[in-house]
């Protein structure tokens, strides 16, 4: 069951449009938000003119599909409310597709804005057929006004307004935002390949149909997909779901690929995928398979578990503003923390949708969603299982093995090891690829409390 969150809202005056001196302008009234003053009651994060409008359309319409597609039971219905972020030099646009496989970003950098300041702050906005079919009519001489606040969008031509009204957000994108950062953390730039190459690979992409996963090596600037894994090669799983990256093939410069080391036999990873336009960057990150949404990938579960890391979080963020980049280095010297006690708290944080990671920049960057820390992890069932073995007395150390009794059943833990071991079914099924299992995380916080 997909929850959301309600949220109510007010304004000091409806929304309108009137002229001004060069152009008509659309004056979005807001309501409540958080800037780097605290909580305000009527802030503006953008207002001004895009560089590339064509380009900038075509980016927001890609997120949008994303938000408006289930890849995996493409028969149910999906959502759409995409995510917007001002961070003072870029605005950052942000969806998950409704089975939460795939997350799109499209970055607009500061030289694909024309004039205006850019804000601070984060909303989500429901983006809806006629706001897409403006867009889609969008040329690339038409000038193109765009103002974001922190509950609404408003995209306008010269010809006239659309105002797009806020949407809660689904749960599962709440975790998904926290599996994504950390497990993007771990990519490393893969491959760079010219525009043409680019295109001519992703247009032979298989798009219909339940098209094999495959891997992508690189050979010189050119892509060769293979069935297999290799050093060096970045996995591919369902190759339709690029399919929204068209969209933008024909404004392109470069196309990146991430992921992260992997080795003959290794098992099905997620990778991004990022297409480089004037002033802006598109990316696509793919879940490991169709039918794993990053909601389930349990990349949070380890930096959740310790005991230290609430404290961290909360000091951390008093500490974070806004950051396009955030430098962990910099927070440790701050805080008086080891750079691995940062990132554990910046994970705990985008558990609250406060942080994100850019593969791009190798950087976290700060945001803020409508949800409180912590609220994620009431909705992890292995987190959850794992704090009441514990309190339980369900464990007992006996040197290099720990034994952990869950109901009738006794389940055999080897906690030296650098990724725990365990004897239940899920160990067994998934080896550690979706993260640790409710027995492996009630061992790691039993040695986390003998070792205070």
């Amino acid at each position: 069951m997909v929850t959301q969150t309600a949220q109510a809202f007010s304004y000091l005056r409806p929304s309108e449009v009137y002229s001004g001196r060069e152009s008509k302008v659309v004056g979005l009234e807001t309501s409540g938000g958080r800037t780097p003053k605290g909580a305000e009651a009527n802030p503006g994060f953008f207002s001004g003119f895009l560089a590339e409008p064509r380009v900038a359309a075509s980016g927001l319409l890609a997120v949008a599909d994303v938000a408006a597609t289930r890849y995996y039971q493409p028969t149910l219905k999906s959502s759409l409310d995409p995510v917007v972020t001002g961070n003072g030099d870029r605005l950052r646009f942000e969806s998950f597709s409704g089975c939460c496989g795939v997350y799109a970003r499209l970055d607009i950098l500061g030289e694909g804005l024309d004039g205006g300041e850019i804000g601070e702050g984060t909303t989500n906005v429901d983006v809806n057929t006629p706001l897409r079919i403006a867009l889609s009519r969008i040329q690339a001489n038409d000038p193109l006004y765009l103002r974001v606040g922190p509950d609404e969008l408003a995209v306008t031509t010269l010809d006239g307004p659309l105002v797009e009204k806020k949407v809660p957000l689904p749960q599962r994108w709440l975790r998904g935002f926290a599996e994504t950062q950390v497990i993007a953390s771990a990519f490393d730039l893969r491959a760079e390949v010219p525009a043409g190459d680019a295109a001519r690979f992703l247009r032979s992409l298989p798009t219909r149909g339940r098209a094999p996963d495959l891997w992508v090596l690189p050979i010189g600037q050119t892509l060769r997909t293979t069935t297999g894994p290799a050093p060096g090669a970045v996995c591919l799983p369902g190759p339709g779901r690029l399919a929204t990256l068209n969209r933008v093939l024909r404004h392109a410069r470069t196309l990146r690929l991430y992921g992260p080391a992997v080795a003959a036999g290794s098992p099905p990873v997620a990778s991004a995928w990022e297409v480089t336009l004037t002033g802006m960057r598109l990316t696509l990150m793919l879940s490991p398979q169709v039918s794993r949404g990053f909601s389930g990938e349990g990349a949070v579960l380890e930096a959740l578990a310790a005991d230290e890391v609430q404290a961290d979080a909360e000091l951390i963020s008093v500490l974070l503003a806004w950051e396009p980049r955030i430098d962990v280095g910099d927070l440790a010297q701050q805080a008086g923390l080891t750079t691995h006690r940062v990132r554990s708290a910046l994970t705990r944080l985008a558990t609250a949708g406060r942080v994100g990671y850019d593969a791009a920049e190798a950087a976290y960057f700060h945001r803020e969603l409508p949800y409180r820390v912590g609220q994620a992890e009431l909705h992890n069932p292995r987190l959850r299982d794992a704090r009441e073995l514990v309190r339980a007395g369900a464990v007992t150390m006996v040197g290099e093995t720990a034994s952990v009794r869950s109901g009738d059943d006794v389940y055999l833990v080897d906690h030296h090891r650098a990724v725990m071991g365990c004897t239940c079914q899920w160990w067994v099924r998934h080896r550690g690829g979706r993260g640790p299992c409710k027995h492996a995380l009630a061992v790691r916080m039993t040695t986390q409390g003998e070792n205070r």
